[in-house]
């Protein structure tokens, strides 16, 4: 099964290939950060305002369904 992840892309020529935010230039770790630190996703897209809050949270649960099937793959092995 392939994964995607629509609203994270990559690309070598936007920053030098590190996930931003699909049409964006705001990285991905950036939200990460953000959630570390006790911020919220208003707190990102208050500052990021590139980046709505949708996108913020739509990216949040691609990014949890994609780490949870490399889980599941890892241990299938």
């Amino acid at each position: 099964m392939e994964t995607q992840i629509k609203e994270i892309t990559a690309s070598p020529e936007i920053l030098g290939g590190t996930p931003v935010f699909r049409g964006t230039r705001v990285p991905f770790d950036g939200l990460l950060d953000y959630l570390e630190a006790g911020k919220t996703i208003d707190n990102f897209v208050e500052d990021y305002p590139s980046v709505t809050r949708e996108q913020a949270a739509q990216a949040l649960a691609e990014a949890l369904h994609t780490a949870e099937h490399i889980a599941s793959e890892s241990l299938a092995r």
